[in-house]
């Protein structure tokens, strides 16, 4: 929705110009646009900043996602639409940017502008909100591009929907108004067939550049805000005892209460007899319904502040909002009137220093303002809503559409929707807040809204709402609850530590049960962050009393006040001396010695560099003291050390054995399974890892060379010193790594054969129903297919000259087979569409035979074990092109049923004239240059392979 957010009245910007004019001389003048735009790499803006450092996080996912969707009656000429969007992200830099990062630093790169924008139509029945949801759920990644994304869903003849996706690193509020603006120019000049100059808009690079250029003016602000400020701590809220299993990372409960015609002219007077606008006066209700629930007068809110200042700002599409921590002190038992007057002096003060990023306030604080978990110190935020934009195109009536992500940016959120059926909105973290909480703090604030719009003289203390009566606490921490009602833990036990991490104790039922990490993951999905114990560790039995009482004293690695020793835990200190320049105490705390987000990242990329071991900067966050961060690499180190113990000793060097075959892409689903297959034949094997991942590939018959496909000297080093290769690592998601990783590989490719893993993607969407191997390719081709054609073409140019061998290019539709990499599937794409829908038990929704002019729909597959024998095939007798490789085809019908009974789910199967995007595959594709290699063996029947997968998620 377009957001209200900031202070708009004619008497608020009177003030406000009243004071910037007393201050104009002290205050240096905010940088404005200018025509010139520089080249090259920029810096990113604060608010880009914090963007990338979420999904550096491991934050980011779909909420930061930005739906932007209009249902459109009347005639739509898709191919015009096409030709607009392309003109847009042309005209815009930051829509075509990727975002890199050079030693510690990130920066933004303009990409050069696309062909043209792809626009996939999609037959659908009813609203297609399921469809949208799944389209603006799709992740983006930044390295790549965020590039927009588009979908048009079309319900009938002249009905369609029209969803935009971006990512917020690239687009607020106000640059929805300015993209529906100019595509609808852009639009109608294609229409007509007509050229459409548009002047020349500012460019978001060169606006980040300007803000970085003034960085030094920001002093004087954080100065005002660390005062500001001082004292004020993360609200505590009334979180769930026991959250529900299977919580996404920020799920949101949304309460919507109607209000009565009567609320907002009311509310909108009392704001103008107390020179206040709308949002204020709803601000203020907020802060009036949050100390009712909690009882405290010492409050923050954050309200969303804007830099787009000035006529010459006008036109700039990017991020260009930061977030405002409004404080009040609601002591006294005030009326709600003189609240109001609170209010509007703390938003006046505020708005004086919105140019300061909150993210640097936050820094400057340090500690004191976060939460022991991290979580920063706004939590509440508050809004006004208006009618959401839609795009008006011509010769259409728009109706905007609401594309629910389900996800909380914030634990709670107070809106005021001012529309033509007003309401109000209490959102929330099903994390944060306990439901019955949410459910009485939603029903206050409707109450209070209606109460005060009556009669604003009421006190806090006679304003409806009442303090949440928190449930007294188990003697049982909730940890300890989880991991007592897990199926495969027979005990456990999560004493409080007096000083020191949390440590969980379990003991399994039987061997061969969940590892720490895997019980620690469990722990993470269904608990607050704060709750979740620093590592879990396994005993044969759990030390007790005679009387059944637990004996601390007798657990291992229990925590003490003692100095950190092992060269993990010195390796965390040194980290800590590096990166924040004074030398922690064993329970220093990361904030407290001034650390912050940025370099949270950069201390876990020091220790997971350094150490081997996998660590994040959210890691970091959540074990925040040197101790509890090195009992967490302590842990790692336990499960990587169990992992190596199961593999035979490395006997041989290197390059000890002649026909040594590297294979990338050894620790994914399909090369465990090369590497088996090599192992088997009695062939030498080097095989590619990171070092973190090195041990779950070494063993007896392979060693390990330590790399990625973003390291390309080691890339060549690697190929140089082997006999063949087979290629089958792939970051699906950034194709320029995946052809410069290609282009670095066949560089140092001088003897022997060469094997590519391709993907049936290379075929695009060829218009014949069956495809024979080496087909060309059609258009279009996804992002992924481009990349991978691209890499076959360079490598099959190469074959055979400068004394390089054959080169097999091996064509790969699904690959389903009993590795965990490869049960993944049963989360993503259309296997997982299917899958997730007959584990809740929901309709299933397929494309009946013969829509579209197609007569089957649905899965070429292989199983992983003839994948590998098949490309291992092409080592002793290469193709000298494009094969295929099969085990079979399974219709979306037969895979659905076969799902719904191995789930033992009623979910009903429905037959539609519409194709789901991730089921839009009519393609069958011909096998036969590796037929003998493929030949089904026992167990390899796509209904086996399928049980194996389903049964060993469910455990």
């Amino acid at each position: 929705m377009a957001t209200d957010s900031t202070p708009g009245s004619v008497t608020l910007q009177e003030e406000l110009l009243r004071r910037a004019r007393a201050r104009a001389g002290t205050r240096p003048a905010a940088p404005v646009p200018t025509a010139v735009h520089a080249q090259g790499p920029a810096p990113l803006s604060h608010a880009q900043r914090r963007m990338w450092l979420m999904d550096r996080l491991g934050q980011g996912g779909s909420l930061y996602s930005v739906p932007f969707a209009t249902r459109l009656h009347g005639p739509l000429d898709v191919d015009a639409f096409t030709v607009a969007l392309t003109a847009l992200v042309r005209r815009h830099a930051v829509l075509r940017t990727r975002y890199g990062q050079r030693g510690d630093e990130p920066y933004q790169e303009t990409l050069p502008a696309p062909g043209t924008i792809a626009v996939p139509v999609v037959e659908v029945d009813g609203d297609g909100a399921q469809a949208l949801a799944e389209e603006a759920r799709r992740p983006f990644d930044l390295a790549a591009g965020p590039l927009p994304r588009a979908l048009v869903l079309r319900h009938g003849p002249q009905d369609h929907t029209v969803l935009l996706t971006f990512h917020h690193i690239t687009i607020d509020g106000g640059s929805l108004e300015t993209v529906a603006d100019e595509l609808t120019q852009l639009y109608a000049a294609a229409v007509d067939g007509r050229p459409h100059e548009q002047p020349e808009p500012p460019q978001y690079p060169d606006y980040a550049r300007r803000e970085h250029a003034a960085a030094g003016r920001l002093d004087a602000g954080l100065g005002h805000w660390t005062r500001r400020l001082a004292g004020a701590v993360p609200l505590r809220l009334p979180r769930p005892a026991h959250p529900s299993a299977g919580l996404g990372t920020r799920p949101a409960v949304a309460r919507t209460t109607k209000l009565d015609a009567s609320v907002l002219p009311a509310l909108r007077e009392l704001g103008r007899q107390h020179r206040a606008t709308l949002f204020t006066v709803s601000l203020a209700a907020a802060f009036a319904a949050l100390q009712r629930f909690t009882g405290e007068d010492d409050l923050v809110i954050g309200c969303a502040g804007t830099h787009r200042e000035g006529a010459a700002m006008r036109g700039l599409v990017g991020l260009c909002v930061n977030t405002l921590p409004i404080r009040v002190n609601l002591s006294g038992n005030p009326e709600f009137g003189i609240l109001v007057d609170r209010v509007r002096d703390a938003l006046l003060e505020a708005q004086e220093h919105r140019d300061v990023p909150f993210d640097l306030i936050l820094e400057r604080l340090g500690a004191a303002a976060r939460d022991a978990d991290g979580t920063p110190l706004v939590r509440v935020t508050a809004d006004v809503l208006r009618e959401p934009t839609a795009l008006p195109l011509p010769g259409t009536v728009a109706e905007p559409v609401e594309v629910g992500l389900g996800e909380a940016k914030f634990d709670l959120s107070f809106g005021l929707m001012d529309i033509d059926e007003p309401a109000c909105l209490v959102q929330y973290g099903q994390a944060a807040l306990a439901t019955e909480a949410g459910d009485q703090l939603a029903d206050a604030f409707a109450d209070l809204l209606a109460a005060v719009a009556v009669d604003p003289e009421l006190t806090l203390s006679r304003l409806p709402g009442r303090p949440w009566a928190v449930p007294a606490d188990d003697d049982c921490h909730p940890a300890e609850t989880r991991l007592r009602t897990h199926p495969q833990v027979s005990d456990a036990a999560v004493p409080q530590p007096t000083t020191g991490p949390l440590i969980a104790y379990a003991v399994l039922r039987e061997t061969g049960g969940p590892s720490p990490a895997e019980l620690r993951a469990h722990l993470r999905s269904v608990l607050a962050r704060e709750l979740v114990p620093a590592a879990v560790t396994l005993l044969d039995a759990m030390p007790r009393s005679a009387d059944g009482a637990l004996d601390a004293a007798r657990l291992p690695g229990a925590a003490s006040a003692s100095a950190l020793n092992g060269d993990r835990a010195h390796a965390v200190t040194a980290a800590f001396t590096a990166l924040l320049g004074r030398t922690p105490a064993p329970d220093d705390d990361f904030f407290v010695l001034g650390g912050h987000s940025l370099i949270a990242v950069q201390l876990a990329e020091r220790l997971r560099t350094g150490l081997r071991l996998p660590l994040t900067g959210l890691d970091v966050m959540q074990n925040r003291t040197p101790r509890a961060l090195a009992a967490l690499l302590d842990a790692r180190e336990t499960e990587r050390a169990a992992a190596a113990s199961t593999a035979p000793p490395v006997s041989r060097t290197r390059r000890a054995r002649k026909g040594t075959v590297l294979v990338t892409g050894g620790t994914g689903g399909v090369g465990a399974f090369l590497l088996r297959e090599l192992v088997a034949q009695g062939r030498p094997v080097l095989a590619l890892a990171r070092p973190e991942s090195a041990h779950l590939v070494a063993g007896d018959g392979v060693d390990v060379v330590e790399g990625d496909l973003t390291d390309l000297d080691g890339l060549r080093a690697a190929v140089e010193s082997a006999d063949a290769v087979i290629h089958a690592a792939c970051t699906f998601t950034r194709p320029e790594v995946d052809v410069a990783a290609m282009e670095a590989m066949v560089d140092a490719w001088h003897s022997g054969p060469f094997v590519f893993v391709s993907s049936v993607d290379a075929y695009g969407r060829p218009t014949e129903p069956w495809v024979a191997e080496e087909s060309a390719s059609q258009q279009p081709l996804s992002a992924y297919g481009q990349a991978k054609l691209d890499c076959e073409q360079m490598l099959m140019r190469a074959a055979g000259t400068g004394g390089r061998g054959g080169a097999s290019v091996v064509r790969s539709p699904i690959v389903w087979g009993p590795h965990d990499r490869l049960r993944d599937q049963l989360r993503w794409g259309a296997t997982g569409l299917l899958y997730q829908a007959a584990l809740a038990g929901e309709p299933i929704t397929l494309p009946r035979p013969g829509t579209a002019g197609r007569d089957w729909y649905g899965a070429p597959w292989v199983h992983a074990a003839a994948l590998a024998r098949a490309v291992t095939a092409c080592l002793d007798t290469p193709v000298h092109g494009v094969a295929n490789a099969l085990s079979g085809h399974v219709a979306w019908q037969d895979l659905a049923a076969e799902l719904r009974t191995l789930l033992a789910g009623d979910s009903e199967i429905q037959l539609a004239e519409r194709v789901h995007p991730d089921l839009d595959h009519p393609w069958q594709y011909r096998a036969d240059r590796l037929a003998t290699a493929l030949r089904e063996q026992p167990g390899e029947d796509w209904q086996s392979v399928l049980a194996a997968m389903v049964d060993t998620s469910q455990a």
